[in-house]
C-alpha cells in the first residue's frame, strides 16, 4: 500500500509508454493512490497485460508519432475518464541506434525524434485543451540526463530529450496561472526494458557517469513522477526534476 493513499482520489490520468518501465510503474502508483488511468502504448499485447496488472480504466494502442492517432486517443480517454484528463505522463520513448554521428542511420534519427520529441508535442497539444477546460492539469514529460549532458553515440536520443526539456519550459510558461503545470523529469539510466535496445557497453558507460555508482530503480523515478503529477507540486512549472544519482546537479 502506498504511503500516499488517496493522493490522486478523483483524478484522471493518461500515461504514454504505459505498458512497461517507468510509465507502467507510475500508472500503478497513481491507481494505488486513488486515481484512474488510461494507458497508451504501441504494443497492444503488452498493453493489455499491463492494464490488467495496473487496474487501468482502458487502453489505447497507438503510435505517439501519429498526430491524428494521438488526437483520437485523447478524445477516447477523456470520455473513458468521465470528461476529464487531469494528468498526462508522457513516458513513451525509444533509444535509437548506438553509433557516431557520421555513421548514424538517418531512419533511426527520424524515428527517435518523431517518438521522443514530436510525440510529446502531439500528446500535450491534444490533452491541454481538456485540462484548460477544467482549470486543472499536471503534465510530466519524461526527458533524460542525456538531454542535459549528451551521451556519445546517442546523438538522436540526446537531442530529442534536450528538445523535450526546452519544449516543456515553453509549455509551462504558456500555461502558468491557468491551473495547469508542466515539468520534465531528467532521470539517469535506470533498470528498464528500454535498456534491451542498447549494447552493454553503452549501459556500462552510463553507469560509470553516475556518482552513486549504480543504475536507478524504476520506483525511484516513479515516486518523483507522482509528486510532479500531484496537487502538492503547485509552485514549480516550466522546470526539470532530477533523478540522476548525482550525475547532473543543475
Amino acid at each position: 500500500m502506498s504511503a500516499y493513499e488517496g493522493r490522486f482520489a478523483g483524478r484522471a490520468a493518461v500515461v504514454t509508454g504505459g505498458a512497461s518501465g517507468l510509465g507502467k510503474a507510475a500508472a500503478a502508483r497513481i491507481v494505488a493512490e486513488g486515481g484512474r488511468v488510461v494507458l497508451w502504448d504501441l504494443n497492444a499485447d503488452t498493453l493489455k497485460a499491463a492494464a490488467t496488472e495496473v487496474g487501468a480504466v482502458t487502453t489505447v494502442a497507438l503510435d505517439v508519432a501519429d498526430p491524428e492517432a494521438v488526437a483520437s486517443a485523447a478524445e477516447i480517454s477523456n470520455a473513458a475518464l468521465g470528461g476529464r484528463i487531469d494528468i498526462l505522463v508522457a513516458s513513451a520513448g525509444v533509444t535509437g541506434a548506438t553509433a557516431p554521428v557520421q555513421e548514424f542511420p538517418i531512419d533511426s534519427w527520424k524515428r527517435v525524434v518523431d517518438i521522443n520529441l514530436n510525440g510529446v508535442f502531439y500528446c500535450c497539444r491534444a490533452v491541454v485543451p481538456f485540462m484548460l477546460r477544467n482549470g486543472y492539469g499536471r503534465i510530466v514529460n519524461v526527458a533524460s540526463v542525456a538531454g542535459k549532458e549528451g551521451n556519445p553515440n546517442a546523438s538522436a536520443y540526446s537531442a530529442s530529450k534536450a528538445g523535450v526539456i526546452g519544449f516543456t519550459k515553453s509549455l509551462g510558461k504558456e500555461l502558468a496561472g491557468q491551473g495547469v503545470i508542466a515539468n520534465s523529469l531528467t532521470p539517469a539510466t535506470f533498470e528498464s526494458p528500454i535498456l534491451e535496445q542498447l549494447p552493454q557497453s553503452q549501459v556500462d558507460y552510463m553507469r560509470s557517469k553516475i556518482p552513486m555508482g549504480r543504475l536507478g530503480e524504476v520506483e525511484e523515478s516513479a515516486a518523483m513522477v507522482c509528486f510532479m503529477a500531484s496537487e502538492e507540486c503547485s509552485f514549480t512549472t516550466a522546470s526539470t526534476f532530477d533523478t540522476s544519482g548525482g550525475r547532473t546537479t543543475y
